[in-house]
């Protein structure tokens, strides 16, 4: 199998030749190619630029070995595109001036992805060009909670207070503003599929601090509808939600695939999800822990797993920026050779590490 069919064979959970793998945060970071750009341009730069884009996501697809390749851009994009004045520091966006009223919500535009985010729907062109078949193209979408709770909070938050402050206290203000993001964000997504990605990834990745029922009632409606319009547009959706394990479930209602961080078991994560795939769950602080600590981890999560059928490997959140490419390109190796059909003799835990050259 090529990568792109392994990796969408591996959301539909259909039979695969070894498991399909990929990295959240594995384009950019501290790959060669993509620190010299950095000496010459700022982050929004490179995703607001097709041409760069498209060579970040390349480079990490080509030197790590991934069978998807992730898309540069940020979760944050549609809400630009929406009007609200950002930049992105090192911590993260930074909104100038936060959502706090229904005349804030009011204020934001209705975006025309095409003529708002074309650069998004270009970068892909040229990414899909570029990669073939090797490896499939991973659209990405910011979620309703999370984006919602950056425009209210003006920035990244440990708790989401001041954003659930506003959800419990002002419900009618923060369902015109979910409303609006789902909007933007089910435009943004078609554009992407009919741009040439294979799949999509909605990142939710602050959803996990709400509980179920709240969850259900401020963030699921929205969630759902933009899932719904990934799978209608022809392609898996893939949802993830950090500390997400009370919202298993929930997560996998309209998905294809749930990805599990590193906080719960896989194991029991497929016993919950039985019609879906799952993705995940290799703890990026291992990736610094050493050759003992990263191939332990590697098969504890393929042991988790199972059997390749319906998982896809990934990290449990964002490989941290400072990670060792070789590293990241070892563990592909590790993956596909541990679940191929005939697999070979590797070395053991105690071995040395996966990492590979390029």
């Amino acid at each position: 199998m090529t990568g792109a069919e392994r990796f969408l064979a591996g959301c539909r959970r259909e039979d695969v030749d070894a498991t399909p793998v990929w990295f959240m945060r594995q384009s950019g970071g501290s790959l060669p190619g993509y620190r010299k750009l950095r000496e010459r341009h700022d982050v929004m730069h490179i995703a607001r630029t097709p041409e760069l884009s498209a060579e970040v996501t390349l480079e990490a697809a080509d030197r790590l070995g991934t069978d998807g390749a992730v898309l540069f851009a940020d979760v944050m994009l549609a809400a630009q595109a929406m009007g609200v004045e950002l930049e992105l520091a090192p911590t993260g966006p930074v909104i100038a001036r936060p959502i706090r009223s229904a005349t804030d919500v009011l204020g934001l535009r209705t975006i025309d992805a095409e003529a708002d985010l074309g650069f998004v729907a270009e970068a892909i062109r040229l990414t899909r060009a570029g990669i073939g078949p090797r490896a499939a193209v991973i659209g990405i979408a910011g979620g309703p909670f999370t984006v919602a709770a950056y425009l209210i909070e003006g920035g990244p938050s440990r708790d989401q207070l001041v954003a659930k402050r506003l959800m419990f206290g002002s419900p009618q203000v923060w369902f015109a503003l979910v409303d609006r993001i789902a909007d933007a964000t089910v435009e943004y997504v078609r554009s992407q599929v009919s741009a040439g990605a294979q799949a999509v990834q909605l990142f939710d990745s602050w959803a996990g601090s709400l509980a179920p029922l709240d969850y259900d009632t401020f963030v699921a409606p929205w969630a759902r509808r933009i899932l719904k319009a990934i799978r209608a547009a022809g392609v898996p959706a893939i949802h993830f939600a950090a500390s997400g394990a009370a919202l298993l479930e929930r997560l996998a209602k309209d998905a294809d695939v749930v990805g599990v961080d590193a906080g719960q078991s896989l194991r029991t994560a497929r016993e919950r999800l039985p019609a879906c795939a799952v993705q995940g769950n290799l703890d990026p602080a291992r990736l610094a822990g050493g050759p003992r600590a990263v191939t332990a981890g590697v098969e504890r999560v393929l042991e988790e797993a199972g059997n390749a059928v319906g998982h896809v490997f990934n990290t449990g959140h964002a490989v941290p920026r400072d990670t060792d490419p070789g590293i990241l390109a070892g563990i592909v190796d590790l993956v596909h050779e541990r679940t191929t059909r005939a697999p070979t003799e590797l070395a053991t835990v105690n071995g040395p590490a996966p990492v590979r050259r390029r």
